[in-house]
């Protein structure tokens, strides 16, 4: 009997340390042309295939920011941020390129001022000593719905932020 290939994704197999319960992205940097990196959130896991691309894992539950921009000769592709958390294995998921299986999306917003937007609300939320991930998916989904449409999104504050610390803590 043979022995059965490794898996692949992405064109890559995928190494044996990865855990199997993690959400994977797919980050790459080609200079000017294409830039997939996280802004926040806290990998389980971390391989460098080569120069240009890595992949990441995350733990279910955690909450991260997948930044994809791409450009071509005559200027920028795409520009787009999704906050996502990982999910469990057989919880409910969208799928997104570039992450494996996929996240709930909490966030998704593309177009480069809207997108500097997101950026700029994340340096805030950081100016106050709070790490990203540990903010309410809720304020993440505020955020999505505000820009969408158009308007301005109320800032996230210590106040919102300890009354979900707690509501989390009666949750798990």
């Amino acid at each position: 009997m043979s022995a059965k290939p490794p898996p692949k994704w992405m064109g890559h197999p995928l190494p044996d340390d990865v855990i199997s319960d993690l959400t994977l992205v797919q980050l790459t940097w080609q200079e000017r042309r294409i830039e997939h990196w996280i802004r926040f959130g806290r990998p389980a896991y971390e391989r460098t295939l080569n120069r240009a691309s890595r992949i990441v894992g995350f733990a279910p539950g955690t909450i991260f920011a997948f930044v994809r921009w791409a450009a071509n000769g005559f200027g920028t592709v795409i520009s787009r941020i999704d906050i996502l958390r990982a999910v469990p294995i057989g919880a409910p998921y969208q799928t997104l390129p570039f992450v494996r299986p996929g996240g709930e999306l909490l966030l998704k917003i593309q177009g480069w001022p809207k997108v500097e937007r997101v950026l700029r609300m994340i340096d805030v939320i950081e100016a106050l000593a709070i790490d990203p991930g540990d903010v309410s998916p809720d304020y993440w989904r505020h955020l999505h719905n505000r820009l969408t449409a158009g308007e301005d999104a109320h800032a996230y504050n210590w106040s919102q932020h300890r009354a979900w610390l707690k509501r989390r803590g009666v949750l798990q």
